[in-house]
Parts: C-alpha cells; sequence; structure tokens
C-alpha cells in the first residue's frame, strides 16, 4: 500500500529524482481551430528558450513563434507558463497554444521530444498533480468524469467532485471516525468501570451519527454512479411483439429493422438514451421462443446473456393475444420464471393502438404493468418514469460523481461499522473495525491506495490530461 501525501523524507527523495519532463498534446486529434501542446517538468526554461528564445512571463499569455532547431517558426501563436507549484501537475508546466491541425501539432511536440522531453502516458499530468497534492484521488478520477460525462447532469456532478465537495465528505467521515477511535484508544489505557460505561455510551453515540451520515452518503454516491455508467435496460419477449418498434421510439432513431418476419432481430442491438439527465443503455434483443435456425439460437443465447448481466428486464407483450388470450400463457410465464432473481422487471403491454385501451400503469401482486403503443408513443411518459424509479434514481440535491470503486469502499465502511456496534463492549476488537472503516474510506481520497489501482485509473485517461 502506498500512503498519500507523503512524508518529508519521502518529498526530498521525490525532488532530488527529478522525474522527466513529458509532452503531450492536449487537444483532440484532427483539425481544429487551435493545437495545444503541454509540457510538465522539474524546469521548463531550457524548452521556453529553445522553443520560444525567452521565457515567457508566469502566468501572462504570450504571442511567440515556435521554432525548430534551425531557428525557424514551426508556428506562432501563445504560450503559457505556470512555475512550480502554482500549477495543475504542481510541476512547471508549459503551454504552447499554435493553429489546430494534425501536422502542426505533431511537429511542435516532436520539438519537446527533440530537446529531451518524453511523450506523456495517458492520465499522466493528472497523475503528476496528484502525487504532487494538487489533487486528491477522488477529484484526480473525476477530472475523467468530466472529459467523458454524456450528459448535463453528470458534468454538474463531476464538477462537483472536481471542486472538492465528495472529498470533504469523505474527510469529515474520517474525522469522526478519528475522534471515535481517540476515545476508544484511549479507554483501553483505563479498567475502571465506570469510565468503561461511560464511554461505552458517547461510542454508540458517535457511532450511530457516523452510520447515519455514511447511509447519506453512500445514497448520493449511488446517484453519482448512475450518472456516470448509466444503466443497462434490457427488452425482451416473444417475436413480434414490438421489442425493436419500442427501441425505436424510445431513442428517437430507427436503430432497430421492424418487420413482421419472427425472428428478424438476430443480434442485441444497444442504444443509448437519457431521462432527466440520467444515461440508460436500452438493449434490444431476439426474441425468446424455441428456435431451430442456427444463427437464431445464437441470437437468443446473446439474449440470456444480456439478461444476466441488466439491472432492469422490460418484458414486452403483444396486448391484442393477452386480450385474445384473457391473460399471459404458458410462453410468457416461463419467460418471467426463466429471469436471474433480483433483476427488476415491468410487464409492457404493447399495441394498445390496435385495442384501443388507454395508456395506463398498474401494479398488482405480479408486479408493474405499463400499457402504451410504440407505434403512437402512448404511454412513453409513464415507462421513462418508471425507467427511473426502477434503477433507484431519485432527484438528490448535491450529488457528486462516483466510481463504483467509491461505493464498494463505501460499502466496506458502512461493514466494518455494523460490526463495530454488534462487539460495543469488545473495545479491542472495536477499535479494530474502526481502523478498518477508516482504511476503507482513506482509499476513496487515495490516503491508502494499492499501485497497480492507481495505473488502473490513470491509464483510462486520455493522452494529455
Amino acid at each position: 500500500m502506498v500512503y498519500h501525501p507523503r512524508s518529508d523524507e519521502e518529498r526530498i527523495l521525490k525532488v532530488l529524482a527529478k522525474p522527466k519532463t513529458i509532452a503531450a498534446i492536449a487537444t483532440a486529434h484532427g483539425r481544429g481551430g487551435i493545437g495545444i501542446v503541454r509540457l510538465s517538468g522539474h524546469d521548463l526554461t531550457p524548452f521556453a528558450l529553445a522553443i520560444l528564445g525567452k521565457t515567457p512571463t508566469p502566468r501572462l499569455a504570450t504571442h511567440a513563434s515556435f521554432l525548430d532547431a534551425q531557428g525557424n517558426a514551426i508556428d506562432e501563436g501563445v504560450a503559457l507558463f505556470f512555475p512550480a507549484p502554482h500549477s495543475y501537475t504542481g510541476e512547471d508546466v508549459l503551454e504552447l497554444q499554435g493553429h489546430g491541425g494534425v501536422s502542426i501539432t505533431q511537429l511542435i511536440l516532436q520539438r519537446c521530444l527533440e530537446l529531451g522531453a518524453i511523450l506523456a502516458q495517458p492520465g499522466e499530468f493528472t497523475q503528476r498533480a496528484f502525487l504532487n497534492d494538487k489533487l486528491d484521488l477522488a477529484q484526480a478520477e473525476s477530472v475523467a468524469d468530466l472529459i467523458d460525462a454524456t450528459t448535463s447532469q453528470a458534468a454538474k456532478s463531476a464538477m462537483r467532485s472536481l471542486h472538492g465537495e465528495f472529498s470533504l465528505v469523505i474527510h469529515r467521515l474520517v474525522d469522526k471516525l478519528i475522534r471515535l477511535r481517540t476515545l476508544t484508544e484511549a479507554m483501553l489505557d483505563f479498567s475502571d468501570e465506570d469510565i468503561d460505561e461511560l464511554s461505552i455510551v458517547q461510542r454508540k453515540a458517535g457511532l450511530e451519527e457516523l452510520l447515519v451520515e455514511l447511509g447519506q452518503t453512500t445514497k448520493l454516491a449511488s446517484q453519482g454512479s448512475l450518472l456516470r455508467e448509466g444503466a443497462h435496460i434490457v427488452l425482451i419477449g416473444q417475436p413480434n411483439v414490438g421489442k425493436s418498434s419500442l427501441l425505436n421510439r424510445i431513442s428517437g432513431e430507427d436503430v432497430a429493422l421492424v418487420s413482421d418476419v419472427p425472428g428478424t432481430t438476430r443480434d442485441v442491438i444497444r442504444q443509448t438514451i437519457q431521462i432527466n439527465g440520467v444515461p440508460l443503455h436500452i438493449i434490444d434483443t431476439a426474441g425468446l421462443r424455441e428456435a431451430h435456425d442456427k444463427v437464431e439460437q445464437m441470437g437468443i443465447a446473446r439474449t440470456r446473456g444480456a439478461v444476466q448481466k441488466a439491472d432492469a428486464v422490460l418484458l414486452v407483450l403483444d396486448a391484442v393475444l393477452i386480450e385474445a388470450n384473457g391473460g399471459m400463457g404458458p410462453d410468457e410465464q416461463k419467460i418471467i420464471d426463466d429471469l436471474p432473481p433480483g433483476i427488476p422487471c415491468v410487464r409492457v403491454f404493447n399495441k394498445i393502438d390496435l385495442t384501443g385501451q388507454a395508456e395506463h400503469a398498474e401494479e398488482d401482486s405480479q408486479g408493474y404493468s405499463i400499457y402504451l403503443s410504440a407505434q403512437s408513443g402512448a404511454g412513453l411518459d409513464l415507462l421513462r418514469e418508471k425507467l427511473l424509479s426502477l434503477i433507484g434514481w431519485h432527484q438528490e440535491v448535491g450529488v457528486f460523481m462516483a466510481r463504483e470503486r467509491h461505493i464498494q469502499a463505501l460499502t466496506k465502511a458502512h461493514e466494518h461499522l455494523k460490526n463495530a456496534d454488534q462487539i460495543m463492549e469488545q473495545m479491542e476488537l472495536f477499535a479494530e473495525e474502526l481502523r478498518l472503516a477508516q482504511e476503507s474510506l482513506a482509499l476513496i481520497t487515495g490516503e491508502f491506495t494499492p499501485d497497480d489501482l492507481l495505473g488502473e485509473i490513470f491509464s483510462s485517461f486520455c493522452i494529455g490530461k
């Protein structure tokens, strides 16, 4: 395990090591109005003199030509210089902002490499910011989440995390844990029963407060995780019930072929939509039935695989046939019986435009049902509303972006605190559970972080960030 922030000795060793200067193109590949090449390192004065012929005034946009080895201009633009430690990475940072274009930015980058810089790895600028204590790990991850945000809600939540709101909550929980641990450790040095009884009351009150706040934090983080990851909604049912039509209607695009021929959909078709800022991955699948066609059988096998990974399932039913048969038959019931336990399922009765029924939703002993028409769009709002509640989305104030590892850490901390509640009078074991809870929370902000986890996190970033 690596402890962050580091000790003074580690900081000195880090400075003496002087990590190499890194360089990368920080703008998207291709043609654009501006192309940015970014450098970060211990001392960038030689690079500035070689490329610009001068050292720019710190934090002041400076017009300059970008020079090659012979002193000829490669391009001209704006240079920005941020001396350490007042920069994004905590090192000297030099940004060369020229004209956008593949060839120009590549030539400027190549010049930086000729001068001794090395090509930055994905996320290496942000990783250096983390290692230099400019950001904690949760904030560093929110940089990538902000870039990858697909909805305005997700972008706002990522910005909250980048500003440190999530980290602030975690630090507050850790501070309360430390105070509770301090009280417990102090009581371990006394054997007086009166003092011990008093400590139990104090420790129980402190623990209850922690459990309440941790529960609220987990709830907000779970909402943030939904904004980041989205939810997978799988459409299942027999052939020709209108699954593909429903997918097209929900997404607003003709992403799936629609035909009266059974077995038209042979493979899973994915389309991402958003409802109230929450991304949902809608998956259309092959109709579930006994099939003799080998290709259709493969499609049905993939359908079952998609259901296993689903966050929720929409069982699409033909309202015309259901009405004619007086209810669901054995084939529909078999589909329901074969669903993995624990996956929420909503029955969607499609084609009400042919039955004369009005759009509506109802709930009975068998579950939740929605009556709609993929053809006309009637009942689609009812479905959208139900989809959000199905995946556990509730509009909350102050939602911050969170990842699966954050949820796992919060859940683990909660487990340790619940264990501590069961062994209140066994102070040595109580103290150990508190320590483990604190360690779980520290994983979120990166105070205790395995090296391989850091590599995995930052490798998912884009190059130049």
